[in-house]
């Protein structure tokens, strides 16, 4: 079975963009729903977990045809919330993504205002990643519901959650102010280290 991860911080560490309760319910009744609704499914077709969770999405014809969508929907749900919980902390940006940064978009500034701009053309719900292909280069990209970019050989290094229960009981209606606060709460430090153990 595949294991949760846990959040690198208490459940107030967020506070006050992100609020102790929002944190304790996203975690605990939808990361962890998604988890169990996985493993369960994998066990009903005996699949062993030979393979990482993000090596499983490029595996996925071994299932059959009539559940593949049920597993990568969960699988996407696992994987894109531990990924959003590990992006969140208080770290600045720092090394090699720092500078491939500023040569992508010119400035921090400049790539803040367009992962900003890009989050707030999702419709519906999804994520906001950045990602990285083979070589090493960045983009910024929507998926919607549970879909992951790990489909598409992108490998994502940062994630924004947009799906209501990130934010709504915090933010209602202005979803726009939670996606302008996420710059105080993400901890690039992780973010840096994704991208440099993927180069």
């Amino acid at each position: 079975m595949y294991e949760a991860k846990p959040l690198n911080y208490d459940y107030n560490f967020l506070e006050p963009i992100i609020s102790s309760r929002t944190l304790t319910i996203h975690y605990n009744n939808h990361y962890l729903n998604y988890l169990n609704k996985l493993n369960k499914l994998l066990k009903e077709n005996n699949y062993n977990f030979r393979y990482s969770k993000e090596e499983l999405f490029n595996h996925i014809d071994e299932f059959p045809l009539n559940v593949r969508d049920d597993i990568l929907f969960n699988l996407g749900g696992v994987v894109n919330h531990e990924l959003y919980f590990s992006s969140l902390g208080k770290n600045e940006i720092n090394g090699k993504l720092e500078q491939k940064i500023k040569e992508k978009y010119g400035s921090f500034d400049n790539f803040k205002e367009e992962f900003i701009k890009k989050a707030n053309q999702l419709v519906g719900s999804g994520y906001t990643f950045l990602v990285m292909d083979k070589n090493g280069d960045l983009n910024i990209m929507n998926m919607s519901n549970q879909e992951s970019p790990y489909i598409y050989g992108m490998i994502p290094i940062l994630a924004l959650d947009l799906w209501e229960h990130a934010y709504y009981l915090d933010y209602q209606s202005n979803r726009s102010l939670y996606i302008k606060n996420f710059f105080q709460i993400i901890d690039f430090e992780q973010v840096n280290n994704l991208y440099e153990k993927n180069l």
